[in-house]
């Protein structure tokens, strides 16, 4: 159970964000307001994530002193609300098969992330954060992955190809939103959006790798980032939304947007996140992320709206090179494993021989050349 929990949790996790961007972009089509929507989205992760993290973790969490309080400030302000909003207004131009696409450019960045920022730590004497060896055939395999990802993203971005229609004739939305509805302007911007987010949330990811060395509360540390996001968002609301008719909620699909990704989205899963960050690191994390699209591709279909053979296309590129890294980290950690035994028994074999008094084996630097001998 311990070594398929990983890949179970991650596909949990990619599901619940392909639900989250159907959901959501036919309660923005339906005029939901993005911002207020953000702001109420964290206000119900509040409630429900910060009465759980005190009650489970307050005896055991350590105290949360003034550096991290506003190291966490800063994440979740470009980690969570300046990157939700950003996500969520390139969302509203875009088709949601198109934005869950976009979100595959996050293996790339946080791939070249976590090498930059690994390579600073280890010369600062941190945790290396990931490694990347194209000498040895693990390593290979884990870039030729990431190419095949970057590979996806081009081909959704150059070709669109013939519309695969829904077998469902009647959409279960009235307003869901069909490919060739989006201007080519609002759909460049859209991506452009998204993008810039995506790389937002690459970073966050990375530095959550250190954030829980330094303040090891997976749960209070995800509490914390929420209460500081909905002040952040509440902030961004009051600017960008000053009618406030629009602050109301109804009994319609905008409101069962904003409970699940208050509960399931912004609660559940960036705990499931941080938990996923600790036991695998932040690109096996950020690597899992086509499944979202593949997920949102079907989702798409069942709602009734139409989806591109490239879209298909590209899926089928991203998944490819999603088990590529996978299959490259997992054989990087077996021969790290079997390294690891190797040393132990021969420090093992070594101490034995000097507990019988027997010579040690001299190595190859203790060999001294014969006199005339090259």
């Amino acid at each position: 159970m311990g070594n398929t929990a990983p890949y179970a949790v991650s596909f949990l996790l990619r599901f619940i964000y392909g639900v989250m961007q159907v959901l959501l972009k036919v309660a923005f089509n339906q005029g939901t307001s993005i911002y207020v929507l953000v702001f109420y989205r964290h206000v119900i992760a509040t409630m429900f994530l910060l009465p759980v993290a005190f009650a489970i973790e307050r005896k055991t969490a350590p105290q949360l002193s003034y550096k991290v309080s506003l190291k966490l400030f800063v994440h979740a302000l470009y980690g969570m609300s300046a990157s939700i909003n950003i996500s969520f207004v390139g969302l509203s131009y875009a088709s949601a098969t198109s934005a869950s696409a976009v979100l595959n450019l996050l293996p790339v960045l946080t791939f070249f992330l976590a090498l930059l920022l690994g390579a600073v730590s280890a010369l600062m004497n941190m945790v290396q954060m990931e490694s990347l060896k194209l000498k040895r055939f693990h390593g290979i395999v884990k870039v030729s992955g990431i190419v095949l990802c970057a590979a996806g993203v081009t081909v959704l971005a150059l070709y669109q190809g013939p519309k695969l229609k829904s077998f469902i004739h009647h959409p279960v939305f009235h307003h869901a939103s069909q490919v060739d509805t989006h201007p080519a302007r609002s759909w460049i911007l859209g991506i452009l959006l998204q993008s810039f987010a995506t790389a937002m949330f690459a970073l966050w990811t990375v530095f959550q790798g250190p954030m829980l060395v330094e303040y090891p509360s997976m749960l209070l540390n995800a509490a914390v980032q929420v209460v500081f996001a909905t002040v952040q968002s509440f902030l961004m609301a009051l600017v960008m939304e000053r009618d406030f008719s629009r602050w109301k909620l109804s009994l319609d699909v905008g409101l069962v947007a904003v409970i699940y990704c208050g509960v399931v989205v912004s609660a559940f899963s960036n705990y499931l996140q941080l938990w996923l960050i600790d036991k695998r690191g932040p690109v096996f994390v950020a690597v899992t992320a086509p499944l979202t699209f593949v997920i949102t591709i079907i989702l798409s279909l069942l709602i009734g709206e139409a989806v591109t053979l490239g879209s298909v296309m590209s899926g089928a590129l991203m998944v490819g090179g999603l088990y590529n890294v996978l299959w490259g980290k997992r054989m990087e950690q077996a021969l790290g494993k079997q390294q690891g035994r190797s040393a132990g028994n021969a420090a093992r074999f070594d101490f034995e021989e000097q507990e019988r008094g027997a010579p040690v084996p001299a190595t190859q630097d203790l060999i001294k050349p014969l006199p005339g001998a090259r």
